[in-house]
């Protein structure tokens, strides 16, 4: 607790989630506490409350929970023996050992999702390249391959079109001591997402479906609302909170979903806040971070409602090594209003370091303030193809 009686929640891993879950908890009068690994990362640069130490480290994480109310994640890459013996402990770790698995470990994720019969496409466990060559022979090529765990934004996944790329991605994870699965590809006709805040009684608020515009296996934009059917909309609702429901899971829970020949399949999932609920710093009733503290702390959630028609959110990456202090003025001068959100994270080209949201009454033309903002914060020029995160 606090000195004035209000629960401190712990956070492992400093990183810009960490930092806008941090900048929610103000408004509350919440404590937070991170866990970082070194004193310049996002959050720990705002922070008050910081522990260094290491996320894989069982010491680290327990002398950290012990002085936290509850525990929750700014990512998935923590030690999985730690939480569940925290929690058997007594200690309160939000989303918790259980439901983080899903995250984790895409193998565990789709054979139980398959069980469910949720919409997963068809997979199967990679232990050589004959696997990946037989499950092409059933399902065509090109096939996709992916690490079972620690892949993101693009890393970690392989679209592989013949025998001889598929001999060398095994040979290379078998070295590295990667577990490999493959999947069926699929067509894309658009790529969406969908957020649930979930209590630990099984409350659950939705917010609206929104569309990710990606490159490279990079999300560049989210658009909210999505413009698609309502019946996609209410389909992509149902798999959220199918999803929730089936791991128990507390806090903010993403879905992403590709939608394929008129029908949704489920692409990823994430156990914490996401870069597809940006958008809602600005747009929305309640941020996803504010509700993700609300969920985790059991407290009533907050309505989710768009408080605009449209809004458009775009990821900042580096173009360049220079700051980016002497560009906002002119990008928050566009007419019609965009608001920047720095991560406090240095310039390198490809690098994530914000994001900007616009909003307005026309889809189109919100977006294209959205890019603009996004092109003079990082100095792009308008049109050009960003470049990779990091």
């Amino acid at each position: 607790m606090t000195p004035d009686g209000f629960p401190v929640v712990g956070i492992v891993g400093a990183g810009q989630l960490a930092r806008m879950t941090y900048q929610a908890a103000i408004a509350l009068g919440v404590g937070v506490r991170v866990l970082a690994e070194r004193p310049d990362e996002s959050a720990a640069r705002v922070c008050p409350l910081v522990d260094i130490g290491s996320p894989d480290s069982r010491a680290d994480l327990e002398a950290f929970a012990a002085r936290c109310d509850v525990v929750t994640l700014d990512h998935e890459l923590v030690n999985d023996e730690a939480l569940a013996a925290i929690e058997s402990a007594g200690g309160l770790v939000r989303p918790g050992a259980h439901a983080l698995r899903y995250a984790k470990d895409k193998l565990h994720q789709r054979t139980q999702f398959a069980q469910a019969g949720l919409p997963v496409p068809p997979f199967a466990e990679v232990h050589s390249a004959a696997d990946i060559d037989g499950f092409a022979a059933k399902h065509g090529w090109p096939v996709v391959v992916k690490a079972q765990r620690g892949g993101y934004d693009g890393r970690g996944v392989w679209i592989v079109d013949g025998s001889d790329t598929a001999v060398a991605i095994v040979r290379d994870a078998q070295a590295r001591g990667t577990a490999l699965l493959v999947e069926a590809f699929v067509p894309i006709e658009r790529e969406l997402a969908v957020l649930v805040a979930r209590r630990p009684g099984g409350e659950c608020v939705v917010y609206p479906v929104v569309e990710t515009v990606q490159r490279d296996g990079i999300c560049h934009e989210v658009i909210a609302p999505a413009a698609v059917s309502p019946e996609v909309a209410d389909e992509a609702r149902r798999i959220g909170l199918r999803i929730a429901e089936l791991t128990g899971v507390v806090g903010i829970f993403a879905t992403e979903l590709f939608l394929t020949k008129g029908h949704l399949v489920i692409n990823e999932i994430a156990t914490r806040p996401h870069n597809s609920g940006h958008f809602s710093m600005d747009a929305c009733a309640t941020s996803q971070f504010e509700n993700h503290l609300r969920a985790v702390l059991d407290w009533p959630l907050g309505p989710t409602d768009l408080l605009t028609p449209s809004v458009v959110m775009a990821n900042l990456l580096g173009e360049d090594h220079d700051s980016l202090a002497p560009r906002i003025p002119t990008a928050v001068a566009l007419p019609g209003g965009v608001h920047p959100h720095l991560y406090g994270k240095e310039v390198r080209p490809g690098r994530k370091v914000g994001h900007v949201n616009a909003w307005g009454v026309d889809a189109e033309e919100t977006r294209a303030r959205a890019v603009q903002a996004a092109a003079l914060l990082t100095g792009r020029t308008v049109g050009a193809a960003p470049g990779r995160t990091s």
